[in-house]
C-alpha cells in the first residue's frame, strides 16, 4: 500500500511582480493555446521553474476557465487576478514555482487550504495528485467545483 504524502499548501492571493512580454496575453490573433505555452516559456521557464511534469501541466491547464469572463483577455498575463469575493488567483509563476517546490509525485495525497479558483488544484491534479482542497468563501467553492468538475477533475479533487 503506497504511504500518501500530505502537503499543506497555503494559497493566499500572491504579490505580482513586474510584468511579463505582452505576448503573454492573447491577441485577437492568438489563441488561448497559444497564450498558455507563451506563458508556460516566457513566465515559468524563463524564471527557472524545471519540473518536467510541472511544465507540462502548467501547459495544458486552461488557466481562461478558473477566471471570471471579464478577467479572461488576461488568464495568461504575468500576474494574479481578482476572481471575486476580494480574492485573486495567484500569478502563474507563483503556482509553478508551488507546485516544483511541493515535490509531489503521482499518488501523493495534498491538502490545499484555500481553493479560490481551483487552477491550483487542478494543475497538482494534472500532476497525478490527489487534492483535498478547503475553501471557507462559498460561491468561490461552489465555482471551483463546478470548473474542476466540467474539466474532468472531479475525481482528483475535493472541494469542501
Amino acid at each position: 500500500m503506497r504511504r500518501a504524502a500530505w502537503i499543506a499548501l497555503l494559497v493566499f492571493g500572491a504579490c505580482s511582480q513586474k510584468s511579463g512580454p505582452a505576448r503573454a496575453v492573447p491577441s485577437e490573433t492568438e489563441s488561448q493555446e497559444q497564450a498558455r505555452l507563451h506563458m508556460v516559456s516566457d513566465q515559468i521557464e524563463a524564471r527557472g521553474v524545471r519540473d518536467a511534469r510541472v511544465l507540462a501541466a502548467m501547459r495544458k491547464v486552461p488557466r481562461h476557465r478558473f477566471v471570471p469572463n471579464a478577467q479572461r483577455a488576461q488568464a495568461y498575463a504575468d500576474r494574479p487576478l481578482p476572481i471575486g469575493h476580494g480574492q485573486t488567483i495567484s500569478q502563474p509563476y507563483i503556482v509553478a514555482l508551488m507546485s516544483e517546490l511541493a515535490g509531489v509525485k503521482p499518488g501523493d495525497t495534498v491538502l490545499e487550504v484555500g481553493t479560490g479558483s481551483g487552477y491550483q488544484a487542478a494543475v497538482l491534479a494534472e500532476m497525478g495528485v490527489k487534492v483535498f482542497s478547503i475553501e471557507i468563501i462559498e460561491p468561490l467553492a461552489k465555482r471551483a467545483k463546478a470548473t474542476l468538475d466540467k474539466l474532468g477533475y472531479g475525481k482528483r479533487v475535493t472541494v469542501r
